[in-house]
Order: structure tokens, then C-alpha cells, then sequence
């Protein structure tokens, strides 16, 4: 890791970037609390980057204009040099960790797909954009736990793929208002977004059958992300470990309610979030898997997605 650059964001930025994760990243906020200062800075200005690139594709009002931006910022972080605050801090953030510039480009290639009629034919397709937009943040949030190894980096991609999945499947009513289905046609069939907000039991059905079947895939991922949390700093590995432990707990409540879900966004509670974070805590404590690298990465997850940058193929 680069220790020598100096920083360039001030301390409003950084009140700015931790305003930012607290109303937009509620779990991963919560979290950072479990990381070393320098780590949880690192950690939130990742954050804020990834948020800002996501914020552009979500908000577009003139699609082409925002495809020309997302163009545009990867040119800048290619040469090294922008003046939007946000990129000028990720440039300097990428130079401290390690992090190759093809990762990032990667993440803005993912949202830039979400500019178009979005439908996703099949589960490769699905898995291709999981790694894009999350597998990516993965790899780079490695980078900022100053961790390098290729198999550690095998399990961070597992945790992005788990944690979208889940995001995919806690957002189906959203996405559909904004002409996205992310759910496979290979599970759905030809579903539109109006049929989303329709009530035909039918299509219902198929939908609830889709999200279970991706949140049981996620699980799976979910399984390999806690093989390697021994391969992180202790502080890191609670850290994520919590994070990620209550990100499937959404996976889990919406299995629970999954009408519901389909029409309005789930989340954990703050009593069940306290509550699952001592519970984790514990278990982890005596659990050998948190404290020794045992289990070789399981290629076959990354099946699908095996010619993509760092994955196990």
C-alpha cells in the first residue's frame, strides 16, 4: 500500500462523506464502528465514491448526458486527473490503497448498463452485473484493509455477488418504477414492470419463486464471504463480518414476507440490527472458521464470471 501520498480531502469532505453512508448506507455505517480511524475513513470515502456513481444512473434525467459523465470519469480516473472533488479524492484513494484503475472502471461499466431498457435474459448476465457493480467494491474495499491475497480476494467478490443479490431482490417494486428488471428471464420468463405492480396471483407466484431461488443462491455466497474473513486484520473481520451478516438478514426477513416485499422496501430494524451484532460477535468468537483460513474458494462460484478481473477461473 501507498503510504507516502498525502491527502487532499479536508475534514468538511470527510463530515460531508460520513453524513452521506449515514443516510445512505445505514448498515455499512453502522459497521464502520468496528474499523481502525484510518480504515473506517478509507472505508467511507470508498463509500462515497461508489454512492456518487450510483447516484448518477439513478437520478438520470437526460440518460445520454449521464452515459457522457460515467465516460467521461473514467477517462479521468485513467489519466490521473479531474476537477470534481469526489473523483480528485477517489484518484488520491486509489493511489494510497493499491487499487487498480481497471476495478473502478469496471464498477462504472456495471451502472452504465443501468442506463438502458434493463432486462436481464440470464443468470450470467445477472452474475456478470453483480460482479460489476458489487463484486468490484469487493476488491477494492480489500484494498482499503490493506489485504492483497488472490484467495481473499475470491471471498470479497462472493460478499459483493451476496450483498447484490440481495439488494436485487429487496428492490424489485423499485426498479420496476424505473423500467429495470434484474430478476433472469431463465426464472421469470417475460415479465414487464407494469406486471410487477399488477395483482395477477400468477406472475406474483413467479416472482416470489424467482426471489427465493436468488436469495438461496446468495446464501451461498454469503457462505463463502465467511470462509474468508480470516484472511482480514481482526478489526476488519468483525467489521465485515457484521456487515454482512445483517445484510442477509433482509435476504431472511423478506423470504419471511415475500407478498411484502414485493411492494414495499425491507429493512432491519435498530433493536434487531444491536441485537444481531452481539449475537454475531459471540458465535464468531468461538468459531475456528473466523480465525483460520481452512477452506479452499469453491471455483465453481465464480462459474459464470470466471474471465473477469480476479476472480477464480
Amino acid at each position: 500500500m501507498n503510504t507516502s501520498a498525502q491527502p487532499v480531502f479536508s475534514n468538511a469532505y470527510l463530515k460531508e462523506s460520513e453524513a452521506i453512508l449515514l443516510n445512505k448506507g445505514k448498515t455499512f455505517y453502522w459497521a464502520r464502528f468496528f474499523l481502525s480511524p484510518i480504515s473506517a475513513q478509507r472505508a467511507t470515502r470508498l463509500y462515497r465514491f461508489c454512492r456518487f456513481i450510483d447516484d448518477l444512473a439513478d437520478e438520470a434525467q437526460d440518460k445520454t448526458a449521464v452515459k457522457e459523465a460515467l465516460i467521461s470519469i473514467k477517462s479521468e480516473l485513467e489519466t490521473g486527473i479531474s476537477e470534481h472533488v469526489v473523483i480528485t479524492d477517489a484518484i488520491q484513494l486509489f493511489k494510497e490503497c493499491d487499487i487498480p484503475i481497471h476495478i473502478p472502471c469496471e464498477l462504472i461499466n456495471g451502472v452504465m448498463s443501468d442506463l438502458s431498457h434493463v432486462r436481464v435474459r440470464s443468470e450470467a448476465e445477472l452474475f456478470t452485473y453483480c460482479y460489476r457493480v458489487a463484486g468490484t467494491v469487493g476488491i477494492m474495499m480489500c484494498k482499503v484493509l490493506n489485504v492483497s491475497n488472490p484467495s481473499a480476494l475470491f471471498h470479497a467478490i462472493d460478499l459483493g455477488i451476496a450483498m447484490q443479490l440481495t439488494n436485487i431482490c429487496r428492490d424489485v417494486h423499485e426498479d420496476a418504477g424505473m423500467d429495470r428488471i434484474y430478476l433472469p428471464e431463465s426464472l421469470t420468463g417475460d415479465v414487464s414492470p407494469q406486471q410487477v405492480f399488477n395483482d395477477n396471483k400468477l406472475k406474483r407466484d413467479i416472482l416470489i419463486q424467482s426471489v427465493g431461488t436468488l436469495l438461496n443462491k446468495a446464501d451461498d455466497y454469503y457462505g463463502s464471504a465467511y470462509l474468508g474473513l480470516a484472511h482480514l486484520p481482526f478489526r476488519s473481520r468483525v467489521s465485515i463480518l457484521v456487515a454482512a451478516k445483517l445484510y442477509q438478514a433482509i435476504g431472511h426477513q423478506i423470504q419471511q414476507s415475500p407478498i411484502q416485499a414485493l411492494s414495499m422496501k425491507v429493512y432491519v430494524p435498530k433493536r434487531l440490527k444491536l441485537l444481531l451484532s452481539i449475537t454475531v460477535c459471540m458465535k464468531a468468537l468461538v468459531d475456528y472458521r473466523f480465525w483460520f483460513y481452512r477452506s479452499a474458494h469453491q471455483s465453481k462460484l465464480h462459474q459464470l464470471i470466471a474471465k473477469l478481473p480476479f476472480c477464480n477461473g
